[in-house]
């Protein structure tokens, strides 16, 4: 079975799911291909199948032609379900949300889309994000609805002993964008700097090429205002496969990820810190109450409440025997409730049914 998938560009949480899906997928005896509209920088992280990059009608046709797909999964699209169709398609296609935005656009836009989904798709496919479950079931006559955790392969992402510095480290991973919420990250940054440890350093893991240049010229004037120009390091487009050893020497350093989303789809890079044993604090973005139990797997603050981010980041620093409570059952979490297997059990079980419905 020949499975493609459908994506704006190579990067961020997609990206890193259709990475770990295909080898998940492999393994139930799916073959994955995977599209990409465009790219944005040179660096592509290796997928188990075959990768294509192109958003001109002829070639995709080519590739759909080709392909002898079973399935096709479009991503966040919704207007390449008719596309798809009209180049030729006539095998089962499935449309995924993998988050959209904040919760307030969701709200608005999965209604004016519902119309389109429901004409041109044959599923939708979900990752168990509670604000999005909820506003599909206001929504009337929309195809079946696959609900499923996304997968992490922690056999081969966790954790790996570094020799770490004396100082914490405090990162955060994202887009320089209104979303992710890097001001109040700095904010957070700043106070623990000056109220509990002045050797803090912040590590911050950015795309730089998926940030508009106005936002970023704000960064620069907040950073130098907030003078964390000496504590902070921009860590640009690191290869996946390091990712692991920087978790693990922010874990090891006394420090955490801190996550400061507006809103998260699921937040991929909060179950692959905790699959590290890299703490974390985060908001209590919707996305992330499947990974995150506070004071068991880690640790949420309020949005916007920089004083409670710093009383819970200071402890998560402090008490070591909640801090090792915390890394210990978030890897036990992480194995337990997104694994490989149960994602290619439950994605072979979709398929069973859908194509006895084609």
């Amino acid at each position: 079975m020949n499975i493609l998938f459908v994506y704006y560009l190579p990067s961020g949480g997609v990206e890193t799911l259709n990475r770990q899906r295909a080898i998940a997928l492999k393994n139930r005896g799916i073959n994955c291909d995977f599209l990409y509209y465009q790219k944005k920088r040179d660096l592509v992280n290796h997928h188990e199948g075959r990768i294509f990059i192109t958003n001109i009608d002829s070639e995709i046709q080519h590739i759909i032609r080709d392909g002898n797909y079973t399935a096709i999964v479009i991503t966040s699209d919704f207007q390449g379900l008719s596309r798809f169709r009209n180049l030729g398609y006539n095998g089962v296609l499935i449309y995924e949300i993998q988050g959209l935005g904040k919760e307030e656009t969701a709200k608005i836009e999965l209604p004016k889309i519902s119309s389109f989904i429901s004409k041109n798709a044959d599923a939708i496919l979900v990752s168990k994000t509670p604000h999005i479950l909820s506003i599909l079931k206001t929504i009337p006559d929309l195809p079946p609805l696959f609900v499923m955790n996304n997968c992490i392969d922690t056999e081969h992402f966790g954790y790996r002993y570094e020799k770490s510095g004396k100082n914490p480290i405090i990162a955060w991973i994202g887009r320089i964008e209104e979303n992710k919420n890097w001001h109040e990250f700095l904010q957070i940054g700043h106070k623990l700097i000056h109220e509990y440890n002045p050797n803090i350093q912040l590590y911050l893991f950015e795309d730089p090429t998926l940030s508009l240049p106005q936002e970023r010229e704000k960064f620069y004037k907040v950073l130098k205002t907030l003078n964390l120009e000496n504590n902070i390091n921009l860590l640009s487009n690191i290869p996946h496969e390091e990712m692991p050893k920087f978790f693990s020497i922010v874990g090891d350093s006394g420090g955490f990820l801190c996550s400061t989303s507006i809103t998260e789809g699921f937040g991929y890079a909060i179950v692959e810190a905790m699959s590290c044993k890299c703490p974390v604090l985060s908001t209590k973005s919707d996305g992330v109450s499947n990974s995150i139990i506070h004071n068991l797997t880690g640790k949420y603050y309020n949005l916007g409440n920089i004083s409670e981010a710093f009383i819970e980041a200071e402890e998560l620093m402090s008490n070591n025997n909640l801090r090792n409570h915390i890394r210990t059952e978030a890897v036990l979490h992480v194995r337990k409730e997104f694994s490989m297997d149960t994602y290619g059990s439950e994605f072979r079980k979709m398929m069973s049914v859908l194509t006895k419905q084609s």
